[in-house]
């Protein structure tokens, strides 16, 4: 309490008292406004979900700047804003910077938690307004299945079916496209078949005509 000792002289108009009034007025409501701002309020706290690598952790920060100590604790909630488990509790005192206090917490996206704030003289025992919601995305990326491996080599060769004069295990390798259609290459060998055949057939007809000769002159000597 601060107690303020004023002496007002006895002679003298009501001006200077009351010149003296509004002075105590204002003195008293700059030291009420100046306490209030050093009380812990509930305003003071907020929450937010957040990762630490692939790990959810929940974060409670306190700007308290008058430093009074609180305990902090955090609840998941369902859709009914039912408590479903106490996540944990951890003592903070605040600072006007702002002092964190860290929960590990694997939360789900879009999950709802209620954070209680409590001083030892029970001044404030609140929970922070609106709770806390997490983001829609989690902390860990599951990785989707590997791709499948492709090819980009010759085609595989066909196997050799039945009847086709090969055993069936043997490998078949297919014709090219560019065999289809095209002549052999001009070396003279088809010429040369040709002509090779055309002399066979002569020395045959005269091999044949010299053994008819050869029978008639025997025949005509033996008469």
């Amino acid at each position: 309490m601060v107690v303020l000792s004023v002496s007002v002289p006895r002679t003298g108009g009501r001006g200077p008292v009351r010149v003296l009034g509004v002075a105590l007025t204002s003195t008293a409501l700059a030291l009420g406004l100046s306490g209030h701002a050093l009380a812990c309020d509930i305003r003071d706290f907020s929450a937010a979900a957040t990762c630490d690598g692939s790990h959810g952790v929940i974060t409670v920060t306190d700007r308290d700047a008058s430093g009074t100590p609180v305990t902090v604790t955090v609840f998941l909630t369902d859709d009914d804003d039912a408590d479903v488990r106490k996540v944990g509790e951890l003592p903070v005192e605040g600072s006007a910077e702002g002092a964190e206090v860290t929960f590990p917490e694997d939360w789900k996206p879009d999950a709802t938690y209620r954070v209680r704030v409590r001083t030892g003289d029970g001044a404030v025992d609140e929970d922070i307004e609106g709770g806390l919601t997490t983001p829609g995305t989690g902390c860990g990326t599951a990785a989707g299945p590997a791709p499948a491996p492709s090819w980009s080599g010759p085609a595989s060769p066909a196997p050799r079916a039945s009847g086709s004069g090969l055993p069936l295990d043997a490998t078949y390798y297919p014709p090219s496209p560019a065999a289809h259609g095209t002549r052999l290459a001009e070396t003279g060998a088809a010429r040369g078949t040709g002509l090779a055949a055309g002399v066979a057939a002569a020395l045959v007809a005269v091999g044949g005509g010299a053994v008819f000769l050869g029978r008639r002159g025997r025949g005509a000597g033996g008469a």
